[in-house]
């Protein structure tokens, strides 16, 4: 602690412990809080007690209080807790006798403060706190603490249960860490004195007739085995696992108990233990019985989670696949014309008379099946599953489920009936199918049902039935399968059937182009972006594309009412412009796409646009034109990179303003690649002399650079200043590769000296941009190059960019600085005292 500090801090104490003082923001005490166990982490002597008597005081004077603020109690347990966390702080607060009196017995606990839920929570954060050393463990237990604990188990506050639970956690992995003086053997152990008492606990409420008492405990034991415990103490684990087996068997056996949903997530923490990687023993049997016995719906994440197990046996691996599939499987049986149609699975885990029932409820069958299907997701998105999908068949059931959603399948059977009825226009259970049938398109098994898959997105895309957000889905799916249908098609002799389903969609998107409902014009266009970025090399794509209207109708688009459908419609121009008016071969006949046009109209956006997505969209896509070296010669890029830069420095949202200095990175590098005469090595000269340095600077100049780049470092918007500074700084290291920067007093003295002093100071003083570039009669030209070379050498730019990139709180937020904040809340400072952060 400072001298500046421990001067402050007895008028804090006094402060906080004074009741005519009105409360202190929680923000402030907490701050303290956290300045107290940086303190204490650093430092487990006695000394900062034994040098700061006031803290005792404190401690001793909130106690005293008749009727104290639960905020001030709080945080006063809270305080006792951090300062006994090491064991000498400890010893001299049991001399005080300030511990009993605030944990034990005669504490807060025993009173009507208790009532208020953050006092029972700091209690258990002091106690949490303290617990690092044995003495403190063996006063909770001697002092009835542990009682305590239990029953917050059940707090109606879900914070103080929550932090119960962590503590019983920590205080069993501590006390094995420090009570256990002999090595385990599991025949014949004896639990450490507070484990004992915890592992007691949880086996006499797995056996309590309260069904509160019971989920309390396997919320704990959940919490126990999914931590630390489970990893480190594997001997421990498979011992407290053998006491409480049956138990939990008995549990799942017992199908109306209320405990049966929390089981699969205790089991599953369970399985991730090293005390269990082995394949064989009476945990996997467990294991498959909960699969089995467990409803479909709690077991799904029980299966879904063994999956991703690397060590889980593969019969067991194997079952809990089928557990996944098997509404699935129900829902393809029940379509089949003829009922003995084979379904997903060749034989069922538990009953298949559940799942039909759980399908064929109103209430329970979308929430069945969209629980199963986001688990297929995760699976089909892993690198590496240890178990093979049935994706053939797993795909013809998604397009089942699709047609029942959307009724265009009438099953034949009473069940299949049920279903279809239960799923019409059902949207979350439509959502989740596209999401799998999108992940599907990764698997090459599924190319004998393409042709029948695509027949299904169609009918979704032409729909006038399909929401926008289903619409918005299946657009992400086809668009995947597209990709898909391209590869296959330029491998085999499937042209034909490609062109067909390309015109077909093409067809719907031109439609769909049209649509009254702005999200279906949005989703429409964002579609189109994504199939020219992934088929855009594929020339039968581009012929069908280009001889569509798609074009014409995505250009409209640009003078939408609605700025979303504005923005991405640029985007998708953006994307078009490349194959349809930049490439030299482009088939695109009249005056349908033209470049001029195109340019036109999206500078037109820039610099009118009332909304800031569209003029987002056409700076980004400047930018990417750029890169792309779809702006032509440099004599023709430097004209477009002045005209855009002009119009964006003036704009007030700041990511446009951002997005013209990525264009003017871009741009630089560039030019010194096309005008250096070896593009990937550094100039060898620090002076720029030679004719390619020299004519850098001209065309930087001539297209306005430098004014948009020293303006741009004022910048009210921090993200601006600080890109404007990156870009410089590599423009220096540039022209100035050696670091032989120009001598301050010789910049001074030259024709353009004052006006690069200014600059300077100006920048210094971090002024606005508009104050550029003239401060009375001084002035800079950002159009010379000799000024700018000057300007890049002599301005300390990597002193303005360590200042742009410190963080907001930079200049004060000290604890000094806290706590004359506090003082100064309390009114015991004048206000000029006061450094606020």
């Amino acid at each position: 602690m400072t001298r500046e500090c421990a001067v402050l801090l007895p008028g804090v104490c006094a402060a906080l412990a004074d009741p005519r003082q009105p409360g202190l923001d929680d923000t402030c005490l907490e701050k303290l809080l956290d300045w107290f166990r940086s303190l204490t982490w650093f430092d487990p002597t006695v000394e900062l007690v034994q040098d700061n008597p006031c803290l005792t005081e404190l401690l001793s004077s909130v106690l005293a209080l008749p009727d104290p603020s639960p905020g001030i109690l709080s945080f006063t347990l809270q305080l006792a807790g951090i300062l006994a966390s090491s064991e000498s702080r400890f010893q001299l607060l049991q001399q005080e006798k300030l511990l009993g009196r605030l944990f034990g017995p005669e504490g807060p606990r025993g009173s009507a403060a208790w009532e208020d839920a953050s006092v029972r929570s700091a209690w258990l954060k002091g106690v949490h706190s303290m617990l690092h050393h044995l003495p403190a463990l063996h006063c909770l237990c001697s002092t009835g603490g542990m009682d305590v604990i239990f029953t917050l188990q059940g707090d109606p506050s879900l914070f103080v249960a929550s932090a119960a639970s962590q503590l019983l956690v920590h205080m069993l992995t501590f006390s094995l860490e420090s009570e256990t003086s002999k090595a385990l053997s599991t025949k014949d152990c004896d639990w450490p004195g507070c484990a004992q008492m915890i592992v007691g606990h949880i086996k006499e409420s797995l056996q309590s007739s309260s069904a509160s008492h019971v989920e309390q405990s396997l919320k704990l034991l959940s919490s126990l085995f999914g931590s630390c415990f489970g990893s480190c103490y594997a001997a421990w684990t498979e011992v407290l696992w053998s006491d409480i087996a049956k138990q939990i068997e008995s549990f799942l056996l017992e199908e109306t108990v209320q405990a049966q949903p929390l089981l699969a997530n205790l089991l599953l923490n369970v399985a991730r233990s090293p005390a269990f990687c082995g394949t064989e023993g009476s945990f996997w049997a467990l294991v498959t019985s909960a699969l089995e016995h467990l409803t479909p719906v709690q077991a799904g994440p029980l299966a879904v989670g063994l999956l991703k197990l690397c060590k889980c046996p593969q019969d067991v691996r194997i079952q809990a696949l089928t557990v996944l599939l098997q509404p699935l499987d129900c829902i393809l049986r029940a379509a089949s014309q003829p009922l003995e149609c084979a379904g997903l699975l060749d034989e069922s885990v538990s009953d298949p008379a559940t799942v039909e029932s759980l399908l064929s409820s109103k209430t329970s069958c979308a929430g069945l099946l969209c629980q199963t299907l986001t688990h297929l997701e995760k699976l089909l998105s892993l690198k590496h599953l240890r178990v093979d999908l049935p994706c053939v068949s797993l795909l013809h059931s998604l397009m089942t489920i699709l047609q029942f959603c959307n009724g265009f399948l009438s099953p034949s059977s009473p069940l299949g009936s049920t279903i279809s009825r239960n799923l019409i226009n059902c949207f979350r259970v439509q959502k989740s199918a596209l999401d799998v049938l999108a992940a599907l398109s990764e698997k090459r098994e599924c190319d004998t049902l393409i042709g029948n898959l695509f027949d299904v997105l169609l009918a979704y895309l032409q729909s006038p039935n399909t929401s926008p957000t289903v619409l918005k889905k299946t657009f992400q799916a086809t668009s995947k399968w597209l990709v898909h249908l391209q590869e296959l098609s330029s491998s085999s002799s499937q042209w034909p059937q490609t062109e067909k389903i390309l015109e077909d969609v093409l067809v719907v998107l031109q439609k769909r182009l049209c649509s009254p409902c702005w999200e279906v014009r949005d989703s429409s266009l964002e579609f189109l972006t994504s199939m020219v970025k992934c088929l855009r090399d594929q020339k039968e794509f581009r012929q069908c594309l280009l001889s569509s209207e798609v074009l014409r109708l995505t250009e409209n688009l640009l003078e939408d009412p609605e700025s979303y459908v504005r923005a991405s419609a640029v985007t998708a121009v953006g994307h078009l412009a490349p194959i349809a008016c930049f490439a030299p071969d482009s088939p695109v006949t009249g005056n349908q796409y033209n470049r001029e046009s195109i340019v036109a109209k999206l500078q037109e956006i820039l610099s009118t646009d009332s909304e800031g997505f569209p003029r987002r969209a056409v700076i980004s896509i400047f930018t990417k034109w750029l890169r792309e070296g779809c702006t032509g010669q440099l004599e023709d890029t430097e004209h477009f990179v002045s005209r855009v830069i002009q119009t964006v420095e003036h704009d007030l949202d700041w990511e446009v303003r951002l997005g013209g200095l990525e264009l003017v990175e871009v741009f630089c590098s560039q030019t010194i690649c096309q005008l250096s005469q070896c593009p990937y090595a550094p100039v060898c000269s620090a002076v720029p002399s030679s004719p390619p340095q020299n004519e850098l600077l001209r065309v930087f100049c001539r297209a306005k650079l430098f004014g948009f780049l020293f303006g741009s470092l004022c910048d009210c918007d921090k993200p601006v200043g600080q890109r404007a500074c990156d870009v410089l700084v590599g423009l220096r290291g540039h022209f100035y590769p050696m670091s032989t920067l120009e001598n301050p007093q010789e910049v001074e003295d030259s024709p353009a000296g004052r006006g690069i002093a200014w600059l300077q100071r100006t920048l210094r003083q971090g002024s606005l941009a508009q104050n550029f570039p003239v401060d009375g009669d001084v002035g800079v030209d950002f159009q010379d190059p000799e000024s700018m070379m000057l300007a890049l050498g002599a301005i300390d730019l990597l002193e303005l960019h360590d200042e742009l990139n410190k963080s907001s709180d930079h200049v004060e937020e000290s604890p000094q600085s806290l706590l004359q904040d506090i003082l100064a809340a309390v009114g015991t400072i004048e206000d000029n005292e006061v450094d606020c952060y």
